[in-house]
């Protein structure tokens, strides 16, 4: 069965009730692809959460940015359940840097954030100097086993591939090098976890993509829509999530 087209939103800025309104507005008012095409899902900063929620259109969905493990965490998985939020973003590579959360770290949160019923976009990514001397895949690698030894069940998780020498940066990656970073961490996967679940697990790219690249990263066989940072903010953040067409196609 193909898989469903991705596309989620990581707001990067904490917006005024005003502007988060207008955002969510331009949303709702967009005519994209049905549900059955593509899935949707934005994440805005913690403190704009219940708002985004209570006027966000019924077939887009809401992710936090970020949980920890254990109920009494300043934003834990127990606590989106509650405020009926279904998604959360992890693992985010500036944040691990920033941060200094290891691999492990990460993958207890997705492992726990999966148990409590979370959907997690999990994010995965080397460095220019890891990419530069060779050690993309075993990078990848790295970080996707810590998740993987801690989960049995990757029906509610989707992998963000977030090439860090892509993001902000002149070193802009092409359609090409995402397909074959996506291609070589799918073929990881299945030889590490599972054909089955190499096959039906989502890989999305969250390297720099706007309203005029998108389409051409959508056509690569082995990416499977997209994790989106500044343009979720802007009017061609629509422009993305309509090239899950091409994907149909």
């Amino acid at each position: 069965m193909p898989r469903k087209f991705f596309v989620g939103g990581e707001w990067k800025h904490n917006e005024s009730p005003k502007k988060v309104k207008k955002i969510v507005s331009t949303l709702n008012e967009a005519e994209v692809p049905c549900h059955d095409v593509v899935e949707v899902v934005v994440g805005p900063p913690f403190i704009s959460l219940t708002l985004v929620k209570s006027l966000l259109r019924s077939d887009f969905h809401v992710a936090a940015q970020n949980c920890w493990v254990g109920e009494k965490a300043p934003i834990s998985p127990e606590m989106l359940v509650k405020m009926d939020i279904p998604w959360v973003i992890l693992g985010e590579t500036k944040r691990r840097a920033v941060s200094k959360e290891t691999y492990e770290r990460v993958g207890d949160k997705v492992a726990h954030a999966l148990s409590q019923g979370l959907k997690v976009i999990a994010c995965v990514g080397e460095t220019l100097q890891q990419r530069e001397s060779g050690s993309t895949m075993s990078v990848l690698a790295a970080q996707t086993k810590a998740i993987a030894e801690k989960i049995t069940n990757w029906d509610n998780l989707v992998l963000a591939y977030e090439p860090v020498w892509a993001i902000g940066t002149d070193n802009v990656a092409t359609p090409a090098q995402a397909q074959e970073s996506h291609y070589e961490f799918r073929k990881w996967l299945s030889e590490n976890v599972g054909a089955a679940v190499a096959a039906s697990t989502r890989i999305i790219y969250g390297g720099f993509v706007n309203g005029a690249t998108c389409h051409e990263f959508a056509r690569q066989p082995d990416v499977d829509g997209f994790l989106v940072g500044e343009a979720s903010m802007k009017p061609e953040f629509i422009d993305i999530i309509k090239s899950a067409t091409v994907k149909k196609n």
